[in-house]
């Protein structure tokens, strides 16, 4: 396993991190199962886990914090909030109200007195920065939380966020939790540079697309990916750009061949090999499944390895831009690009 330095926060972490988000309901994870998956990480020299308040509206982390029972100071704990936690209009978004309350939900399922790193899950445009950060700052003077980040921000929000934190003489996000794959690249137009130019440590989720760079979506075969059955519209093959991840697969798969790697391990080293990641968060539901992506922990590819990708997926593209978690209001809002 190597280690990075989150950020500029000095702290060491594995340049693999167990996202525990199949934990019990959506992965349909048992808790020994869990805890198992943290034993055999934890072994392999994984020390960061990252979970969220609304993973099985709580569940995971209730599952999470037993698993890490008694070995809590041996990792790098953080969770997220912000998205919505049941239907009380209240009980989301990045207002000091809710994130005060809901911290300490996430402490209590957790069974810990603090978190290493405090991510707000999404940007929250009805709530200032001024006011998130404000709170997350008296959090993290009161010691609940160390450090706090954000994730799946456009870059201009990581850029406002900074900037009110210095007008405001507040405590900044110091991390950016983005999507970033073999076939989502969009982040390193604008995302990615934005944090090397910050410092910010970058945790990216969904390095293997959802199971389309697992080797669970093939061409000529049946889906085999969890994620099919209750996500089926994101691998239709009668999608447009379904079928344009399908070929860049199939393309993918040869270049892994040929360099002697496995699909995952191509796909883990591609994202980690970019000097603006930290660490790439693997979301594993069964032993195996860990076992075989833990098989790129080492995994270095040469230059041209990485050309060879350059040439199937442009560096800034995103094959699924649908799929995108960052994409501003206003083009999805028609109201909002026009002028009344």
């Amino acid at each position: 396993m190597q280690y990075r330095t989150l950020g500029r926060t000095g702290v060491q972490v594995s340049t693999l991190a167990l996202g525990a988000m199949n934990f019990g309901a959506i992965g349909r994870t048992t808790q020994d199962e869990a805890t198992a998956l943290v034993d055999a990480a934890l072994e392999a020299g994984i020390n960061v886990i990252d979970t969220a308040d609304m993973y099985g509206a709580g569940e995971s982390e209730a599952m999470v914090g037993k698993a890490i029972a008694g070995r809590r100071d041996d990792l790098v704990l953080a969770t997220k909030a912000a998205l919505p936690m049941g239907d009380e209009r209240n009980h989301r978004g990045g207002s000091r109200r809710w994130l005060v309350t809901e911290l300490d939900n996430s402490l209590r399922r957790l069974g810990v007195d603090h978190v290493d790193l405090y991510q707000i899950h999404r940007w929250d445009p009805d709530t200032s920065d001024e006011e998130t950060l404000s709170a997350l700052t008296d959090l993290q003077r009161a010691g609940k939380i160390r450090y706090f980040g954000s994730s799946t921000y456009p870059a201009y929000r990581i850029v406002q966020a900074q900037w009110a934190a210095r007008e405001h003489h507040l405590s900044r996000y110091v991390t950016e939790q983005p999507s970033y794959s073999l076939l989502q690249r969009g982040i390193e137009a604008h995302v990615l540079p934005v944090a090397e130019e910050y410092g910010l440590g970058v945790l990216v989720w969904s390095p293997l697309a959802s199971g389309w760079l697992s080797g669970a979506v093939r061409a000529g075969r049946d889906v085999s990916t969890h994620r099919a059955s209750f996500l089926p519209q994101r691998f239709d093959t009668a999608i447009p750009a379904n079928r344009a991840r399908l070929e860049a697969v199939e393309k993918l798969v040869k270049v892994a061949d040929e360099a002697g790697l496995t699909l995952i391990q191509l796909a883990l080293g591609f994202v980690t090999a970019h000097p603006a990641v930290t660490c790439a968060l693997i979301g594993p539901r069964t032993l195996d499944h860990l076992h075989t992506q833990l098989a790129a922990a080492d995994t270095v590819l040469t230059a041209d390895v990485l050309d060879a990708v350059d040439a199937i997926v442009a560096p800034g593209t995103d094959l699924a831009p649908d799929e995108k978690f960052d994409t501003p209001p206003a083009l999805l809002d028609p109201a909002l690009r026009r002028r009344r």
